[in-house]
């Protein structure tokens, strides 16, 4: 009987293409149902599930309560071609019992299967450092712009949603880090060991609400005490915002600074309060205008800017993100508006501003139809 089911899960296995690490893994799972179905009294029988029945499962072998149960079978394309060997081995159980294989061919991970993969990486890494001329020139330096690049990549790919693209652009951060730490490694200074454990310590040092005794009524007051310890650990010594870093762009600074601020109590009572603030920058920016004092119209608009990324943090919004998104909506109706004039056989530069504001509007109208 045993012979049969183990030739219908071969021809399965083929069928779906299970991955070759994975095989060992479909195999062992076979063997122990084996062991658990032969050790039973009853009948064996097979049941050869669709991936819309049950996703998660490659197919199950069970003991049905009689042969007339397994007539509903008879028919399937694999298990129908050998009903007339198994039938003859079917006798009536006390019990139906299912023991399921699980749907090999879709990937499981676990923790000990990251941990091989990262220690794979890690390998490979030292093979590019030793071996690539290009690898080989590296240094902490010259990487500084690249993973710039490739944090605003992954940026892009978080604001656009796509899944796909942002679990590359992870790798390609991930790549990045692994780099810096073999670079450390070889100057004797640290190693990925190193960034780990400073990692792990940390995280379990400024999350007491989880790995002690500490008492947090909402995220809010988790902030809060991520800044206090942040400032414990120099000893009372370090300045609320010499965390900030230097060349960090102006408007994600200003939100770190407010962040930080916030950290340590200095906001608004209410979030309400900031529209006041941003009628007075903007106020003070009209009066700067209108006697034409240039230096000061700078330092207004600055002013009213930051009151605006201010406002922002208050109402959950990312300013970045939101910008980027109004970017991105300009360059799509503009484009639209290139192109319009364009089959129209005309330059932009000879359109009066009325002439395309009837082609902006008709891209304005196709973003609300969808």
């Amino acid at each position: 009987m045993i012979r049969y089911i183990f030739v219908i899960m071969i021809l399965r296995l083929v069928k779906l293409n299970i991955a070759q690490e994975r095989r060992e893994d479909f195999l062992s799972a076979v063997t122990e149902v084996f062991e658990t179905v032969a050790s039973s009294a009853g009948c064996l029988g097979i049941e050869i599930l669709s991936s819309a029945e049950k996703p998660d499962t490659f197919l199950s072998l069970s003991r049905w309560e009689s042969e007339a149960a397994l007539e509903a079978y008879r028919n399937d394309t694999v298990f129908g071609t050998l009903w007339s060997t198994i039938k003859p081995w079917f006798s009536t159980p006390a019990e139906a019992q299912t023991f399921d294989i699980p749907n090999f061919s879709k990937p499981v991970h676990t923790k000990a299967a990251g941990m091989q993969k990262f220690g794979s990486l890690l390998e490979i890494m030292d093979r590019l450092r030793a071996e690539c001329p290009w690898d080989k020139k590296q240094t902490l330096e010259s990487l500084r712009h690249l993973t710039i690049e490739e944090t605003y990549e992954l940026g892009d790919a978080i604001l656009r949603n796509d899944l796909n693209d942002l679990k590359k652009e992870l790798g390609d951060l991930l790549l990045h880090i692994v780099f810096y730490a073999r670079i450390g490694e070889e100057q004797n200074a640290f190693d990925i060991a190193d960034v780990i454990d400073a990692l792990t310590t940390k995280l379990i040092y400024r999350h007491p609400h989880i790995f002690d005794t500490v008492n947090v009524k909402d995220a809010d007051e988790v902030v809060q005490n991520w800044e206090k310890l942040k400032l414990k650990e120099k000893g009372g010594n370090k300045r609320v915002l010499e965390g900030v870093p230097v060349s960090l762009p102006a408007m994600v600074k200003a939100l770190r600074i407010q962040d930080k601020a916030r950290g340590i109590g200095f906001d608004w009572t209410e979030k309400e309060q900031v529209w006041d603030k941003v009628r007075e920058e903007l106020g003070e920016l009209e009066h700067e205008i209108k006697v034409n004092d240039v230096e000061n119209i700078e330092k207004e608009f600055g002013d009213l800017i930051f009151s605006m990324i201010n406002a922002c943090r208050l109402y959950g919004v990312d300013p970045e993100s939101a910008l980027e998104r109004t970017n991105q909506k300009f360059i799509s109706r503009f484009g639209y508006l290139e192109e319009k004039t364009i089959m129209a056989g005309r330059s932009l530069k000879e359109m009066t501003l009325e002439e395309m504001d009837v082609y902006w509007n008709e891209a304005k109208q196709r973003e609300k139809n969808g």
